[in-house]
C-alpha cells in the first residue's frame, strides 16, 4: 500500500539515493497542503484509520514531534536534536542548553554554620562527660565538723602532695622525689575567688597549728581535741584531706568549700603535657635534693624542671617561705598558660593536658568541672595582675614552727568572708 502522497511505489525500483540503484535522482515531490483539522486525530499520529485507509502523514511540526521530541519539550540536552532520550525527560533549563542553576550559596553557609556548631557541641558535651567520668571525687568533706560560716567567695584548699602514686622507679630517680611510703603534703595554699578579686594565700607546711576535735575519716570514731600543738603538715599525714581541712578550718576562721590536691607524678606530667611552661627566674639557684639547677632569666621549664623549682627550698635563707613563694609564682604561671584559647579550643592540647591532670587530681566529692574551671581561671588572673598573692602572715616562730599573726588572719578572713578587697600583706 502507497503511504506517500503522490504515489510512492512499495518496492525499491526507481529510487535514487541511499539504497538505491538507478542512475538518476528522483525529481522533488510536492506534499500536499493539509489544512489544521482537516485529519481526524487519530489519523494525525500516522496510523491507519479504523477502515483500514491508511492515514495522512503528519509532519510533526505542529506538535513538537519532529525527531522524536517530547510534546511540550525543548531542545538542547534531554530534549533536542541529537540529546533527546524520549518522552519523561525534564526538559533543559530555558536559560542555556546544558546550564545549570546557580549555587544558593546563602543556604549552603546556612548549611554549613549549623553543622559546624553541631559538632562543636558534640565534642564539647563529649568532653565534659569524658572529663567529668575522670575526676577522682575521693575527698568526703560532710565528714569536716563544727565548720564555720559560709562566706561571699569561694574558697579552694589547694595541696601539692608527694605521693608517688604511678611512678615507676626511674620517675623517682629522675624526678629527685626518694621513695618514701604513703603521701605528705609538700605544698598548701587556699585560693579565694572573689568578686573583689582573687586572692592566693600560701601555708608554709611549718606553721604552727592545734589539731581540733574531729572525726576520723576511716573509723568514723570522734577523737577530742587536747590543744595539741604541731606542723600543719602533720595533720594531713595523720588522718588525710578531711583532718587537713578541718584543721586549717579550725585555726583560721575560714570556711573552705573544695579540696583540690595533685601529686607529683601528675604535677610533672601536666607540665609537659603543655609543652612546658614559660617562667621568668630572677636569680638562678642550685639544690642537690631537688634536683635543681637554674640560671636567671626567661625559660620554658618541663615537668622535671618545675617539680624541682617548687619544691626547692634549701637554697634558700628564708626556705619554706621562698618555697612557697615560688609555688605560688609557678602555679599561676601554670594556669596562665593552660587556661588560654589555645588550649581550651585545641583538643590536640586540651585532651593530654585534662587526661595527665585528671588522672592524679584529687578532689572532693561536689566538686565539678566548673568549679575546677574556676580555680584555674581564678589562678590565672592572679598571674594577670587582678589578684594578689601573698604567705599566711607570720609574728615569730615557736619550737621552730612558724606562729600565725593572729590579728592579720582574722581581719584576712573577714574581707574574704565579705568579699572585700584584700589589703592585709603577708610574709
Amino acid at each position: 500500500m502507497n503511504d506517500w502522497p503522490g504515489g510512492r511505489s512499495g518496492d525499491r525500483q526507481g529510487r535514487h539515493g541511499r539504497g538505491s540503484a538507478d542512475a538518476q535522482p528522483e525529481g522533488a515531490r510536492v506534499m500536499p497542503h493539509v489544512r489544521p483539522g482537516s485529519v481526524p486525530p487519530q489519523q494525525r499520529q500516522g496510523y491507519d484509520d479504523v477502515a483500514g485507509h491508511a492515514a495522512p502523514y503528519d509532519s510533526g511540526y505542529n506538535t513538537g514531534q519532529v525527531y522524536g521530541i517530547p510534546r511540550g519539550g525543548h531542545g538542547g540536552r534531554g530534549g533536542g536534536p541529537g540529546g533527546g532520550h524520549g518522552p519523561g525527560t525534564p526538559p533543559a533549563p530555558p536559560y542555556g542548553p546544558g546550564a545549570r542553576p546557580a549555587p544558593d550559596w546563602g543556604r549552603r553557609l546556612k548549611v554549613g554554620s549549623i553543622t559546624v556548631v553541631a559538632v562543636l557541641l558534640a565534642t564539647t558535651i563529649g568532653t565534659y562527660f569524658w572529663a567529668d567520668g575522670k575526676m577522682r571525687r575521693e575527698v568526703d568533706l560532710a565528714k569536716v565538723v563544727e565548720r564555720p560560716q559560709e562566706g561571699d567567695c569561694t574558697t579552694y584548699l589547694i595541696v601539692g602532695s608527694d605521693s608517688r602514686e604511678g611512678m615507676t622507679a626511674e620517675d623517682k630517680k629522675r624526678l629527685h622525689t626518694g621513695s618514701a611510703d604513703g603521701k605528705r603534703t609538700d605544698s598548701m595554699m587556699i585560693l579565694a575567688a572573689c568578686g573583689s578579686g582573687n586572692t592566693m594565700i600560701s601555708l608554709p607546711r611549718d606553721s604552727d597549728v592545734e589539731i581540733p576535735t574531729f572525726v576520723g575519716s576511716e573509723s568514723g570514731k570522734t577523737f577530742q581535741g587536747t590543744g595539741r600543738r604541731v606542723k600543719l603538715n602533720a595533720a594531713y599525714a595523720e588522718d588525710g584531706p578531711e583532718l587537713l581541712v578541718r584543721t586549717v578550718e579550725h585555726n583560721t576562721g575560714l570556711r573552705i568549700d573544695h579540696y583540690a590536691e595533685i601529686g607529683f607524678a601528675g604535677f610533672a606530667n601536666i607540665v609537659d603535657a603543655l609543652g612546658g611552661v614559660e617562667l621568668t627566674i630572677e636569680k638562678g639557684f642550685k639544690d642537690k635534693k631537688s634536683g635543681a639547677d637554674f640560671k636567671a632569666g626567661k625559660q620554658t621549664l618541663d615537668g622535671e624542671q618545675a617539680l624541682a623549682f617548687v619544691r626547692t627550698r634549701y637554697a634558700f635563707a628564708e626556705s619554706d617561705l621562698a618555697r612557697t613563694k615560688n609555688q605560688q609564682k609557678f602555679l599561676a604561671a601554670l594556669a596562665n598558660q593552660a587556661a588560654t584559647p589555645g588550649t581550651v579550643l585545641n583538643p590536640f592540647a586540651l585532651y593530654p593536658t585534662l587526661g595527665a591532670g585528671l588522672d592524679t587530681l584529687i578532689v572532693d566529692k561536689d566538686m565539678s568541672l566548673f568549679d575546677l574551671a574556676e580555680m584555674f581561671f581564678a589562678m590565672k588572673s592572679v598571674n594577670g595582675g587582678d589578684g594578689k598573692s601573698m604567705n599566711m602572715p607570720v609574728s615569730g616562730s615557736r619550737g621552730g614552727n612558724l606562729v600565725w599573726d593572729r590579728a592579720k588572719v582574722k581581719e584576712l578572713v573577714r574581707q574574704i568572708q565579705n568579699d572585700e578587697k584584700v589589703t592585709v600583706t603577708g610574709n
